[in-house]
């Protein structure tokens, strides 16, 4: 999970370069709650993820919509990106602009039936009387620690690079990252369809 390639990976390299580490920060953020919340769900709420599981077609339209408006809209947009200013390493951005970067990544990662299969199926894997507490609690929050911090060295990155790139090198990687997330939206939606599985 913490190397994959997803449209949270694009999703993190687009906010982290338009708008400086902070955006990508609120972006990881909002992602690493939303996997808290599904562990958290996966070991004391058995029946609730079982509804979800039953319900994976839906959570599958739902979140392949999700992912194709952002990607219409990240190729729709008329972006003018503004070079970064070698001596100014954060560009400021309101506050609600940054729960709408973190409620972007929160929605993004609750809606990939992936994300939930690979947390129920780590659950169901060590579910047992006679697993201790303590041990569920160091290997899932070891996963999640890697995890997030994987996603904080992306975002860093992706920050360093921006300050090297030119005008159009930013334009047509937010092109490109708009496309991803976009094919990767009509990827899930047409193995939602077709029942062909799906994956984080």
């Amino acid at each position: 999970m913490a190397i994959s390639v997803g449209p949270t990976l694009f999703a993190i390299i687009r906010y982290s370069m338009h708008h400086s580490y902070r955006a990508g920060l609120a972006f990881v953020l909002g992602v690493s709650v939303s996997d808290i919340l599904y562990v958290t769900l996966a070991n004391i709420a058995t029946q609730w993820m079982t509804f979800l599981e039953d319900h994976q077609k839906t959570v599958g339209y739902v979140g392949s919509g999700l992912f194709l408006i952002m990607g219409l809209y990240g190729l729709m947009k008329k972006f003018k990106p503004k070079k970064p200013n070698r001596d100014q390493k954060t560009m400021k951005i309101s506050r609600s602009a940054y729960f709408q970067i973190w409620l972007s990544g929160f929605l993004m990662n609750t809606l990939n039936p992936g994300v939930v299969l690979t947390w129920v199926g780590a659950v169901a894997l060590i579910a047992g009387p006679s697993v201790e507490a303590s041990h569920k609690v160091v290997l899932f929050s070891t996963c999640l620690g890697l995890v997030l911090g994987i996603d904080f060295l992306k975002v860093f990155l992706a920050d360093k690079i921006r300050h090297k790139l030119n005008l159009r090198t930013i334009m047509y990687i937010n092109k490109i990252s708009a496309i991803c997330i976009f094919a990767l939206g009509l990827i899930l939606l047409i193995k939602t369809h077709f029942n062909l599985g799906v994956s984080h």
